[in-house]
């Protein structure tokens, strides 16, 4: 975890930058000694929205299939949960 005072955005912006970009994580920036924002590199933060946007899924899914509802074969589950880790690991549009 990177922790960096709010001034120091403006004042180190590619430091910052390359911080991120180097590390693949968020830096927390404080204000009078408290959290205030986070910054992250682009490519973090959509590999997270992507990692998010799947759990989401898997667990829409488990909740149809406890509540007893229609589902998908394991194939078709199979191939769809392959599909979702590739875009997360490679960053494909499925």
């Amino acid at each position: 975890m990177h922790i960096r005072p709010s001034a120091s955005i403006r004042q180190n912006y590619n430091e910052i930058a390359a911080l991120c970009k180097s590390s693949g994580e968020p830096v927390y920036l404080t204000k009078n000694g408290r959290g205030d924002l986070v910054v992250m590199d682009i490519e973090a933060f959509t590999r997270r929205e992507r990692m998010l946007r799947l759990r989401e899924e898997l667990l829409a899914v488990e909740e149809d299939r406890l509540a007893g509802r229609a589902g998908v074969t394991p194939n078709q589950l199979d191939s769809y949960l392959e599909s979702i880790i590739d875009e997360v690991e490679h960053g494909k549009e499925a």
